[in-house]
């Protein structure tokens, strides 16, 4: 099974608004596993980036000024992503960025329920508790300290390893004993031990004569009727 992680960083919340994707980054699974695979990809938004979209991921006009624009590399993304199904960390958000990039350059639009959705994933199975990536990460014990500005591929690298732990973790070597998870993840390992012949069970004549002599003082014990 070949799955795509994707992630975008914009210069906003809205593209009704004028914002526009600054960043597209996608990691490549197969089996729910990250082959090694990715695209990422820098982008010239052609307006300023409000102050505020700067301070989360760091991103200014300088920089994205020397950039592509989206129509340059979408053929390059699509190609990329092909039909496989996206890992999207609140998926209405990037599709409804990426649906608008395309619109732009007439291009039919990416279809929701292509969607993995992160997000709701989390929310059913831990309701009520915090769903967002940092939070998923500091749950499942991910290290996610490079994370220090939000970053696309970055983000797209710890959602691949939160999407794996919402689905039940890993398995090495497709070993599906629950002992033996359960030891694996406490640290502890199986220490083997020599086997033990089966002692025998069969009365001796004493024990047999003893047997018989407590029975004798018995008045007529049923299992001799």
């Amino acid at each position: 099974m070949r799955e795509i992680v994707l992630d975008t960083e914009t210069t906003g919340l809205d593209p009704a608004a004028g914002h526009r994707v600054v960043e597209v980054a996608c990691l490549e699974l197969t089996q729910h596993m990250p082959t090694g695979r990715s695209f990422r990809r820098y982008l010239n938004p052609e307006r300023e980036m409000p102050e505020e979209a700067r301070a989360v991921h760091g991103l200014d006009d300088a920089f994205l000024a020397q950039q592509q624009l989206f129509a340059e590399v979408v053929d390059e993304f699509l190609a990329f992503i092909d039909d496989a199904p996206l890992i999207i960390h609140n998926a209405q958000f990037d599709l409804k960025f990426l649906n608008a990039e395309l619109a732009r350059i007439n291009r039919p639009p990416l279809e929701f329920d292509r969607a993995v959705d992160t997000v709701g994933m989390a929310r059913r199975r831990f309701p009520g508790a915090q769903a967002s990536l940092d939070a998923l990460c500091r749950r499942f014990g991910i290290d996610n300290t490079a994370r220090t500005l939000h970053g696309a591929l970055l983000d797209c690298e710890l959602l691949a390893e939160v999407y794996l732990e919402l689905r039940g973790g890993r398995q090495p070597g497709l070993d599906l004993d629950p002992t033996k998870r359960i030891a694996e993840a406490a640290g502890t390992q199986t220490v083997a031990r020599p086997a033990r012949p089966a002692r025998a069970h069969a009365p001796s004549a004493e024990e047999s004569a003893a047997h018989e002599a407590m029975l004798a003082r018995l008045k007529a014990p049923i299992w001799r009727s």
